[in-house]
């Protein structure tokens, strides 16, 4: 059964009061009060001058801010009959659930449309509003994707394994699976709402991945919109992405249990278009720190090494050993591998074989030395060759081990 809703009682009233809305910006925020203001001006000014003859209001969903976050969303400035709502989300802390939130808004406004946005842009234009609405008020599509330029090393979890198990999974192309900063039509939010995932990692960190997962399987229409460089507050991956893999992972297991019928058909990858024209943009370089991220892969063999001999093949135990053997000047750690381990850890997932808890736990350091590998391939690379030579090939390994994960995926064993 569905749990209550996200909106506190004061927000509920106020919609009420409001009446209609054709468009709601959402902004789920947590300790953003440097940025917030500027990404609420900003989507208002692009809303208002792309849109002028719509009515839109800003919804800021907060997880319990403590620096100001809600205050100055507050005080951010509006154009002339826009509102603005900020309000605490109900239920599970976590991004899953401010969406929520800003979901239950736009259906109790009867809204057209929904666009998200993370509250840490710095690289937000007004011209974004118009990308990612457009395509859904046209009547074309459902739901909207980013397409962002981005450095090599931000989105790390998106590049290593959320964008290629998609893309094999599914057969759509879609480039940012869980990219902050999305669009949303009514239809899709009515079938979002419906489902009853609201006390899961969905209302965490899982909802990106669930969302594009949920718009793909119910044969939503999806388009990317190009919006350039994406800055933000992106955090080193050896240090701040655990947590995030966990949930989202776990995630993207648990829906390929929910769709394996679909997906075991799909045996191609079809592009998804892209609204809007590609600029030349050098986005902000993300420090990584890469002996950090061996280091965690190493304390990871000490404390998961019996978990890695339940869950891997011994194709792959074999393959780690090698890589663990390897200094850090002569560190690889290869996506041939890598692409095979994230398939052992799936197959695993659904037979049960362990917690799935401790199974996630002892996939981060395997992750941060995939990232650490990734890192020595491209230190010299460009970001249109580490594109190609990095992303996309490792996309295509990923494609070319499903039939393999089809095999495996059926059979009865529970162990090597």
């Amino acid at each position: 059964m569905v749990a209550k809703s996200a909106l506190s009682e004061e927000a509920a009233c106020r919609l009420k009061q409001i009446g209609q809305a054709d468009i709601v910006i959402g902004i789920p925020s947590y300790n953003n009060a440097t940025t917030i203001g500027y990404v609420i001006e900003t989507a208002a000014k692009g809303t208002a001058s792309y849109f002028p003859h719509l009515r839109a209001v800003v919804v800021n969903s907060d997880g319990g801010s403590t620096d100001g976050t809600r205050e100055s969303a507050l005080c951010a400035t509006l154009p002339p009959g826009m509102e603005c709502i900020v309000t605490l989300y109900q239920g599970l802390p976590g991004k899953g659930s401010a969406l929520r939130a800003i979901f239950e808004a736009a259906r109790c406004l009867n809204a057209q449309l929904c666009v998200v946005l993370d509250s840490d842009l710095r690289s937000i234009t007004p011209q974004w509003m118009e990308r990612l609405s457009q395509p859904i008020l046209s009547g074309a599509y459902d739901y909207v994707t980013p397409y962002y330029v981005r450095d090599k090393y931000d989105g790390t979890i998106t590049n290593n394994i959320v964008y290629p198990m998609t893309r094999m999974l599914y057969g759509v192309d879609v480039r940012q699976p869980i990219g902050g900063d999305f669009a949303v039509g009514a239809r899709l939010l009515d079938i979002y709402l419906r489902q009853d995932v609201w006390e899961s990692d969905v209302a965490r960190y899982g909802i990106d991945i669930w969302m594009t997962t949920v718009a793909i399987n119910t044969e939503a229409r999806i388009c990317q919109a190009y919006l350039g460089a994406k800055i933000h507050d992106a955090k080193d991956p050896a240090t701040a992405l655990g947590p995030m893999f966990r949930q989202v992972v776990g995630t993207l297991f648990d829906l390929m249990a929910h769709y394996a019928e679909r997906w075991k058909s799909v045996h191609h990858v079809q592009p998804v278009p892209i609204y809007g024209t590609a600029e030349a943009i050098t986005p902000e370089p993300v420090p990584v720190n890469l002996e950090a991220m061996i280091k965690r892969l190493r304390q990871g063999h000490a404390e998961w090494e019996n978990v890695w001999k339940q869950v891997l093949s011994p194709h792959n135990r074999q393959a780690l050993a090698a890589i663990l053997s390897r200094g850090t000047s002569a560190f690889r750690f290869e996506a041939a591998h890598w692409a095979d381990m994230v398939l052992d850890y799936a197959v695993a997932y659904h037979r049960g074989v362990l917690d799935r808890g401790r199974m996630m736990d002892s996939m981060v350091p395997l992750y941060y030395g995939r990232t650490a590998g990734m890192v020595v391939e491209s230190q010299a690379m460009d970001l249109a060759t580490f594109e190609r030579e990095v992303v996309q090939a490792q996309a295509e390994i990923f494609a070319q081990l499903k039939p393999q994960l089809l095999a495996r995926w059926e059979s009865a064993a529970t162990s090597w």
